[in-house]
């Protein structure tokens, strides 16, 4: 049985940028407040005509240009989104076509930002049976088009980002372990709606849009700590790894004190802990392959390395893996 390697990564942030001056400028909200809340201080915004296909298919080139591949290479595409351009088709056909990567099977999936870890893992089945050679796993959301700008508790929150991984079968040591699960008791924590009328829901909405996101942050923080802490340690110990082993960890960026607080958690000192949410905020699954392109290309990790990523979500959702790059 082969195993499953990330030869390449890539990613895609928009130009535009909102930072806390222009939220200021909008809501009732200031710098010193968001910062001391969150850790952010910009975010990246798409264009009105640019949406999330258009920034999947350049993180998905930038990764397989990385990887010294072809887009007739490609197997299968995974795209984890939240923000499709359509319900149907998937965003994943579309950036199939866009990219021209003709020979493969292309699908999306909603595990909300735990998306790309879970991806990893998919990918990581198809690998090991021997179904595909080479799977492309992409995160890609545009949640500036989903947001309450109306809402000072989550508006400050998010921003659009693209991030991508080329997956291949290897004899070389790659995806070690994993752990993911979810609890679907918490699925009202993190909502926004498509065809559902409801109308406590959209009464919820300050701007009553019904599609935009909502969010009970004291619940949903009380969850990510407790799920990214053990969910990296169960992925650690089906590896035979302790944090020693380990030279970062990549965790969804939520927020700067969920992180804070589940790096505590760990028993791990920040300096084995990226973090990329003061320059671009929550994208969404994007967080992670976003912080790991940069932190390969920024030399913060390098080939041989082992890694957790870890990401918690809507869903409620968790994963954890133990890679060796």
């Amino acid at each position: 049985m082969a195993n499953s390697k990330i030869i390449g990564v890539g990613s895609y942030l928009p130009e535009k940028v909102y930072d806390n001056a222009y939220m200021e400028s909008i809501v009732d909200t200031n710098d010193e407040w968001i910062t001391r809340r969150t850790g952010i201080k910009e975010r990246r915004v798409s264009e009105a005509d640019e949406y999330t296909t258009d920034i999947a298919a350049k993180a998905a080139e930038a990764a397989i240009k990385d990887a010294g591949l072809t887009a007739e290479d490609i197997d299968l595409i995974l795209l984890a989104t939240v923000t499709p351009d359509y319900f149907t088709p998937s965003c994943a056909c579309v950036v199939q076509d866009k990219i021209g990567a003709v020979n493969a099977m292309a699908m999306d999936y909603n595990a909300a930002c735990s998306g790309f870890v879970v991806g990893v893992i998919m990918a990581d089945q198809f690998i090991k049976t021997g179904a595909y050679k080479n799977v492309l796993v992409i995160a890609a959301d545009v949640l500036t088009k989903a947001t309450d700008y109306k809402d000072r508790a989550t508006c400050v929150l998010f921003g659009d980002a693209a991030g991508a991984a080329v997956m291949s079968a290897t004899d070389e040591p790659g995806v070690m372990s994993f752990d993911m699960g979810a609890d679907g008791s918490g699925h009202a924590m993190i909502t926004s709606l498509a065809f559902k009328d409801d109308s406590e829901e959209l009464e919820k909405r300050i701007s009553g849009r019904k599609e935009t996101i909502l969010m009970s942050g004291q619940a949903v923080m009380k969850f990510a700590v407790k799920a990214m802490a053990d969910s990296s340690q169960r992925a650690l110990d089906k590896a035979g790894l302790t944090y020693d082993d380990i030279a970062l960890v990549i965790p969804h960026q939520a927020n700067y004190r969920i992180v804070e607080s589940a790096v505590k958690r760990m028993g791990i000192t920040d300096d084995k802990v990226i973090l990329t949410i003061e320059k671009y905020g929550n994208t969404s699954a994007s967080c992670i392959p976003v912080a790991l392109d940069e932190a390969v290309k920024t030399g913060r990790i390098k080939k041989g390395d082992k890694i957790i990523l870890v990401g918690f979500g809507g869903g409620l959702t968790y994963a954890a893996c133990a890679i060796q790059l």
